[in-house]
């Protein structure tokens, strides 16, 4: 037995070995509670302790990595910002450029507009001249046609005591003072190169620039009946006189080969053998200067317009190539009709050759018309009263009577 002390009453008591172990056993796992509850707390206090640093450490590191995102947020937002306004700036200049780019290449276009409605204007009234022509002669073969019929009669009476050349300067001179003011219409006189032609026809403008010069001659029929020449026989020296002459144009003006539905067709170009070179009958005379002088009118005006814009500087080079399309596209049209205007030609030829049967028939006509009238001046009085004594005697009293008889003739 021992003598126990309670430490908190004082009280001494006995307490066998096996209540000493047993309150020994309680004392140590009391203690033991204890030691373990006090490890318990501290493993607490420092699981805690360890918690909130660690969280303070993440708030730390959490802040700090929040800062810099912030200042990586704010410098790139500062960047974007400055981006923005350089591609503002960017695109400032960009749209001024542009504006400025658009504004001269409105001006440009709006000139060139300017330019190309002046050249199609100029253009478009050279091709209208020109079809315009085309139509004159269509009229003047359709009046060709009816003439046809009396084309000689007209002729040989017309020039009956003239030549073909002042039949031609005749005509000129009915209309020089209104058609061609300013012409120049005088015969060739000049033949130190060793030839010479007929006429020179030349017309210049107010400045004294040429605009355009043509050497004629004249062939008439009668002059060459012995010979029996041809056109083409004066087509070369006609050639070589507007040459040295100095002449644009040549035309043969003749009545040579009266029967030919070639030269009677209007008028005739024949530059496929010699250049610039025309050949007609006397009523196209006229006509043909009227061709060649609007021709050459507006040829000079064109170039005028285009040598003006040159002048100042300006680039049509794309332009001449639009007016290049618009004058193929013109030329097409213009063939397409010029193949219609030979379509219509053809007609006219085969009713020329109707008319030429129609001309034989007259030819006859007159042929009896010929034998009636030489019949009629065989007439006389003495073959009108042979076999009539009545009539034979009317007329011995009439000329016993003193009175004369005249017998007229038409």
């Amino acid at each position: 037995m021992e003598d126990i002390k309670c430490p908190h009453c004082q009280k001494v008591f006995k307490v066998d070995e096996a209540g000493f172990a047993d309150i020994l056993k309680q004392v140590r796992d009391h203690q033991f509670e204890e030691e373990l509850q006090h490890r318990l707390d501290q493993a607490e206090q420092v699981k805690n302790a360890a918690v909130e640093l660690a969280e303070a450490k993440l708030k730390n590191e959490h802040q700090a990595s929040l800062a810099q995102k912030e200042q990586e947020i704010a410098a790139m937002k500062a960047e974007k910002e400055r981006a923005v306004l350089e591609q503002q700036l960017k695109v400032t200049e960009a749209v001024s450029k542009v504006e400025k780019e658009r504004d001269e290449l409105t001006n440009q276009l709006n000139h060139k507009a300017l330019e190309k409605e002046l050249l199609e204007n100029s253009l478009q009234k050279k091709y209208a001249d020109e079809l315009r022509l085309k139509d004159d002669i269509i009229r003047l073969k359709d009046e060709e046609i009816a003439l046809r019929k009396d084309l000689k009669a007209k002729l040989s009476t017309k020039m009956i005591g003239e030549t073909l050349e002042q039949h031609c300067e005749q005509e000129f001179n009915k209309i020089r003072s209104a058609a061609f003011p300013n012409a120049y219409f005088e015969k060739d006189n000049d033949s130190k190169t060793g030839s010479k032609g007929d006429y020179i026809y030349r017309e210049s403008d107010a400045a004294g620039n040429e605009i355009i010069s043509i050497m004629f001659e004249m062939k008439n029929e009668a002059d060459e009946t012995a010979t029996k020449k041809k056109n083409e026989d004066f087509l070369k020296e006609l050639d070589k006189d507007r040459t040295e002459k100095n002449c644009e144009y040549a035309v043969l003006v003749t009545l040579l080969e009266p029967d030919n539905e070639y030269y009677n067709s209007g008028i005739v170009d024949v530059s496929y053998k010699y250049p610039k070179m025309f050949v007609v009958r006397p009523q196209f005379f006229i006509p043909i200067i009227s061709l060649l002088r609007n021709a050459a009118m507006s040829s000079m005006k064109y170039k005028a317009e285009l040598a003006s814009m040159r002048e100042q500087n300006i680039d049509i080079t794309k332009f001449e190539d639009n007016i290049q399309k618009f004058k193929e596209g013109f030329a097409k049209n213009y063939t397409n009709a010029s193949k219609k205007f030979e379509s219509a030609v053809s007609e006219i030829d085969k009713s020329i050759k109707a008319l030429q049967k129609v001309k034989d028939e007259l030819l006859l006509c007159e042929n009896q018309l010929r034998l009636a009238n030489d019949k009629t001046e065989d007439l006389t009085i003495k073959k009108l009263t042979w076999g009539n004594p009545t009539m034979k005697k009317k007329f011995d009293e009439l000329k016993n009577d003193g009175s004369s008889v005249e017998v007229v003739e038409e």
